[in-house]
């Protein structure tokens, strides 16, 4: 009888040393709830554009001669914009470095300078 009543405190003692302290069950069912209401949110939305969709559908295709070639238009005018941007970021970050270096604030790695001696030869 003690046999069974101390392997019952054992199982019991076990049983509270691995449960989840407060703070971990609070995260766990705050994660929970935060998780599943912004499931139901991104279904509402995804329906929400389901739906829309389906309404501007006949719309789309009574305009589709006016707007496949404006939003052709403006993605060709968005292309060549961030384009432009990019090269003009190209340059001036190659100038600041030039200017740099024959100011002399470059930083090379050691060994570096050896080697573009070295090519100039």
């Amino acid at each position: 009888m003690s046999n069974d009543r101390n392997k019952r405190e054992t199982i019991t003692r076990r049983l509270n040393n691995s449960a989840p302290s407060p703070r971990q069950t609070a995260k766990f069912l705050t994660a929970t709830t935060l998780g599943a209401m912004f499931l139901f949110l991104s279904g509402l939305t995804f329906t929400g554009t389901v739906i829309a969709l389906v309404m501007a559908t006949p719309l789309m295709v009574l305009f589709s001669p006016v707007v496949v070639p404006a939003g052709l238009a403006i993605l060709l005018v968005t292309t060549r914009f961030l384009f432009s941007g990019g090269c003009g970021v190209a340059v001036i970050t190659a100038l600041s470095w030039v200017h740099n270096y024959v100011q002399g604030k470059h930083n090379t790695p050691p060994g570096a300078a050896d080697d573009l001696e070295y090519s100039r030869i």
